[in-house]
């Protein structure tokens, strides 16, 4: 019986000499024990589910969909290796234009949209708004606005998205498969409706003309170039591919894409697996 079986032979004689408070305090001692395992028998298992979800939540390693008027995905964690070299992806890059009719992954998506405008460094100033990219930026204005163009991605539904660095998760704004549309804006670029999903960007050249005037202008270009250079690369160590595309027609994409009127269109990324000619 332990310390329990002390307490209780000692019980009639503490009644005796009439220690109330020493059998309060032996009483305690005897139940409190009791009281704490069944109370962690009720609770326990809720709270280790609970944090097992916050453990999942905060690796995000995992596609997760929020909300339904406004759908939100959380992007998978990228990651900040591989087994590609960036020689041996700067070697290998290529514009390509003939996809495969192949699904892509959330991962894939989520490592792309990271290459091109991810945070690498968190920052609490509004400015950056999330923190330092995988692009320079200019002042660290980030003018660029970058979307996933969704036909084909596995587990996240057709549509436009924008992608929302902070927090590494897109946002849909369009609720349809955009991309047979969005190639006959394009000029009729069969890629564009051919490949499973696109990065597209636009800009908000006011963030940077505002400090830099019209200089801030040629800073916006610039930066694009930086960050599609990003997207060629990482696709590439992805096994996919993708071309940049420049000729469209501005007013019937942003009408697509519904872009606000301080956004212009400047680039289409198609991403995907590829045919090699």
């Amino acid at each position: 019986m332990g310390s329990a079986g002390c307490i209780l032979k000692q019980l009639p004689h503490l009644t005796m000499m009439g220690n109330m408070k020493t059998i309060v305090r032996f009483m305690i001692c005897l139940f409190l024990p009791i009281f704490v395992t069944v109370f962690s028998a009720c609770f326990g298992s809720n709270r280790s589910s609970e944090n097992e979800g916050n453990i999942e939540t905060m690796t995000g390693g995992i596609l997760s969909r929020i909300g339904e008027s406004q759908v939100t995905y959380i992007l998978p964690t990228p990651k900040t290796d591989g087994i590609v070299s960036v020689e041996t992806a700067l070697a290998n890059r290529r514009s390509q234009r003939n996809f495969q009719n192949r699904a892509i992954s959330a991962e894939q998506l989520s490592q792309i949209l990271w290459a091109a405008y991810g945070i690498t460094l968190p920052s609490a100033v509004p400015q950056l708004r999330g923190g330092l990219r995988t692009a320079p930026s200019a002042g660290a204005l980030f003018p660029l606005e970058v979307f996933a163009i969704v036909g084909n991605v596995e587990g996240i539904a057709p549509g436009v998205y924008r992608y929302i660095p902070d927090g590494h998760k897109i946002v849909r704004v369009v609720d349809r498969d955009v991309r047979n549309e969005l190639m006959e804006a394009a000029l009729g670029q069969r890629m564009v409706g051919a490949a499973p999903a696109s990065v597209f960007y636009s800009a908000v050249f006011g963030r940077a003309t505002g400090r830099y005037g019209e200089r801030g202008v040629r800073y916006v270009y610039i930066e694009l170039g930086h960050s599609a250079q990003n997207v060629y690369l990482q696709a590439e160590a992805l096994g996919l591919g993708t071309v940049a595309i420049g000729a469209f027609i501005d007013s019937r994409v942003s009408q697509i894409l519904g872009l606000p009127a301080n956004e212009t269109p400047l680039y289409i990324m198609p991403i995907g697996y590829y045919y090699n000619d």
